[in-house]
């Protein structure tokens, strides 16, 4: 038993190191604290942590949402698991003074993002494995570093880039920003859930192919985020 769960962990939390150490070479000139950065990812995981404790107290009333699964409960889990990987990043880092240039909003998301889905990959990793199930097991990790891993990196790093390009702006168009990055991320991971979930055999394809312009969009929004100067704004 304790060796399954190490190895969900670990098939959970690695692939994600992966995505994190790809995304943090986007401020390696000036790299965030070690430290903020470790909080930060922890923080996400224990949104799923918060997420799995309440699925199991109101474990009838999740089980009929996930049973008659609409768009709006998939709306409504999109902005559960948005909103809490947003509170993730804003105690790691985002409400510190190391948020100190545009770039880092997008960072501190991100992580948070990579936090997040490494602990709910290792919940679907661990299912199969518990039953025995190695194949489906390593099968499932590698569509989710790919389907899941990068969903939750754009819809948060929407997120960062609302707040990463309203960085020199006042406090109340900062929170603004937030809160439309805010929307938009809800917004993106419920046509993405939708795709999958209503669309079949299409489905994948589609969400594949939004995600991937996602991940394009950041990788720009990146390096516009780079060349905001305060003079700019």
């Amino acid at each position: 038993m304790a060796n399954t769960v190490i190895y969900a962990l670990l098939g959970g939390i690695l692939p994600a190191l992966i995505w994190l150490i790809f995304w943090l070479r986007e401020d390696r000139l000036s790299p965030e604290p070690r430290l903020f950065i470790f909080r930060t990812f922890i923080f996400g995981m224990l949104g799923v942590l918060l997420i799995t404790v309440g699925a199991i107290v109101f474990e009838d009333q999740v089980g009929t949402l996930l049973n008659n699964l609409t768009i709006g409960a998939i709306f409504l889990l999109a902005t559960l698991e948005e909103s809490l990987k947003l509170l993730a990043a804003y105690f790691g880092g985002l409400d510190t003074s190391e948020d100190n240039e545009p770039i880092d909003p997008m960072i501190y998301t991100i992580t948070a993002a990579l936090g997040f889905v490494a602990l709910e990959n290792a919940l679907f990793i661990l299912g199969p494995l518990m039953d025995g199930q190695v194949a489906k097991s390593i099968l499932t990790g590698d569509m989710r570093f790919i389907g899941a891993s990068l969903l939750h990196v754009v819809s948060s790093g929407l997120i960062g880039v609302a707040i990463s390009f309203s960085f020199y702006k006042s406090r109340t168009k900062k929170i603004l920003a937030s809160i439309i990055g805010l929307v938009g991320a809800i917004i993106f991971h419920t046509f993405f859930n939708t795709l999958i979930t209503f669309l079949n055999g299409t489905g994948n394809m589609w969400s594949s192919i939004a995600v991937w312009i996602g991940v394009i969009f950041l990788l720009w929004a990146f390096e516009k985020a780079k060349s905001i100067a305060p003079q700019n704004q």
